[in-house]
C-alpha cells in the first residue's frame, strides 16, 4: 500500500471511530461534522425506505437518549473499506443500539485532503441481546 493511500486508510478508520463514538453518546454536533453538508441518510428496514437530509437526521440524534447513558457497550466495528479511487470509498460498518443490529454503509468522499461521508445507506436487524453473541 502507498504511503499515500495508507493514510486515507488510516483517516477513514478514524472517521468511522468518531461516526460510532458520535452515535454511542448521540452527539449530533461530532456526527454532523463528520457528514458533507449534503448529505442523504437512507433507511431500508421492514420496506420502510426513508431518505432524509442532514437537517432532519441530525434532530433526530440528538433527541434520543444515548445508548451510553443507558450503559450500553460501544461496538462498533469496521468490516471493510473499499477505494473507488483516490477521493471516494465505501465503508461498511456495523454497531448496534438497545436490541437493533446495524449495518451501515457509508460512502465517502474525499474533499480538501479530508474525509466525509456523502451517503449512509443501512438496515437493521431486531433481536434480544443476548441472542446477538
Amino acid at each position: 500500500m502507498t504511503p499515500s493511500k495508507t493514510a486515507d486508510f488510516t483517516a477513514i478508520l478514524e472517521l468511522c471511530r468518531r461516526y460510532h463514538d458520535a452515535l454511542h453518546r448521540s452527539d449530533a454536533e461530532l456526527l454532523g461534522s463528520l457528514f458533507h453538508e449534503n448529505a442523504l441518510y437512507a433507511a431500508t428496514t421492514d420496506g420502510d425506505v426513508r431518505f432524509w437530509s442532514m437537517e432532519h437526521y441530525l434532530p433526530v440524534v440528538a433527541g434520543r437518549p444515548a445508548p451510553a447513558s443507558r450503559g450500553e457497550a460501544a461496538d462498533g466495528e469496521v468490516v471493510a473499506i473499499t477505494f473507488a479511487g483516490p477521493n471516494a470509498a465505501l465503508a461498511q460498518v456495523r454497531s448496534s443500539i438497545g436490541e437493533r443490529f446495524f449495518t451501515d454503509f457509508l460512502s465517502l468522499v474525499k474533499i480538501d485532503r479530508n474525509w466525509l461521508i456523502a451517503a449512509k445507506v443501512f438496515d437493521y436487524i431486531t433481536k434480544p441481546r443476548d441472542a446477538a453473541a
